[in-house]
């Protein structure tokens, strides 16, 4: 999966309003950025690179994994196969959404 289809995955799973009510960039280092702006109306999912609420740092490999629904996030983070900057609040509400 390339980054691009990570973003098309995301963005049919965000929908319209998936209650984030924050920014959030999903930062997969050399592959790129999907950025989430869950304050827009209807949410928004991008390739922007500006500041977000909350940046989850995870390989693409391992995004994949959790759009696909085999790999949870609570376990990703606490397995160290993703980090979490700014407000972990709303990494635990994206659980809902992915």
């Amino acid at each position: 999966m390339s980054i691009e289809t990570a973003r098309q995955a995301i963005t049919g799973k965000v929908g319209a309003d998936a209650g984030l009510d924050a920014t959030l960039k999903f930062d997969c280092g050399a592959d790129g950025s999907i950025f989430v702006d869950g304050k827009a109306v209807p949410n928004e999912v991008s390739d922007s690179t500006g500041p977000a609420d909350c940046v989850i740092k995870v390989s693409l490999a391992n995004l994949e994994a959790m759009i696909a629904g085999e790999l949870d996030g609570t376990t990703a983070f606490m397995s160290g196969k993703l980090q979490v900057e700014g407000d972990i609040a709303i990494a635990m509400r994206l659980s809902r959404v992915l």
